[in-house]
């Protein structure tokens, strides 16, 4: 079993990172590129970069910001949205990222998802999936721009088409739990990764240290969170020595 990744999110909006309960009501955070070095510097696995204010103003990722934070971030860098064409990929990967999240894109155009794996490969392919529960057969729903709007699409179909359409990793965002710090949504953890041939990231609802130890015990191959480290509550030693204190391999 891979070690188990731990993943700072650095939710971007107007150049500032910022964080709010159930994406809402954001509130700055800091400066991306500050936040993103030192998180290398404490130990974090990868960094995710999600410029959460593009899909909905209809614009692009800031490249600028990209490339400043690969200058000075030797992990890997996902950075995800404004994805809307291949060459929007392009561009991000010839910024410094290493992969891209693509969500809502996707799910407007799903032969997108086929030309980036395609084009550069499942690799960098990163699966951005808002769910929520809702009134679906699963009972789990997709949502799109940043969970603002719940799509008619069932969370656990969805998650097998984009596996067909060759994801190389989903990052499973909890619209419920987002924010709330009451622990990451094992139930949606555990049922993604009974269909999932590919890594599942966990995302939303970080608080404390066992709640970090109850995802990866669900079944996530990597961990993500915001809040708790912006604003020191833990940080990502704490985090790893939580995990290996119970038996969790970590890097």
């Amino acid at each position: 079993m891979p070690a188990i990744r731990v993943i700072p999110c650095l939710d971007v909006a107007a150049g500032r990172v910022v964080k709010g309960v159930n994406f809402q009501n954001l509130k700055d955070s800091g400066d991306p590129v500050e936040l993103a070095s030192r998180y290398y510097l404490q130990g974090a696995d990868e960094v995710t970069f999600l410029d959460v204010a593009a899909t909905n103003e209809n614009r692009g990722t800031t490249m600028d910001m990209v490339t400043r934070c690969a200058e000075q971030v030797f992990i890997p860098l996902t950075v995800g949205g404004g994805i809307r064409v291949v060459e929007d990929v392009s561009r991000l990967l010839e910024s410094g990222a290493d992969k891209v999240s693509v969500g809502s894109a996707g799910i407007r155009r799903p032969d997108l998802l086929s030309e980036i794996s395609a084009e550069h490969g499942n690799q960098v392919l990163v699966i951005s999936l808002d769910l929520k529960r809702a009134s679906t057969p699963s009972g789990f729903g997709v949502t799109s721009n940043g969970g603002r709007e719940l799509t008619d699409l069932d969370a656990m179909e969805w998650v097998r088409r984009v596996q067909d359409f060759g994801a190389g990793e989903l990052l499973v965002n909890s619209i419920d739990a987002d924010g709330t710090r009451d622990g990451f949504d094992l139930e949606l953890i555990s049922r993604i990764k009974e269909i999932s041939s590919v890594p599942v990231i966990a995302s939303g609802g970080a608080g404390k240290l066992e709640h970090f130890v109850a995802a990866a015990n669900a079944g996530a191959d990597a961990l993500l969170a915001a809040s708790v480290f912006h604003e020191g509550l833990l940080t990502i030693a704490d985090v790893k020595q939580s995990m290996r204190a119970a038996g969790l391999e970590v890097r």
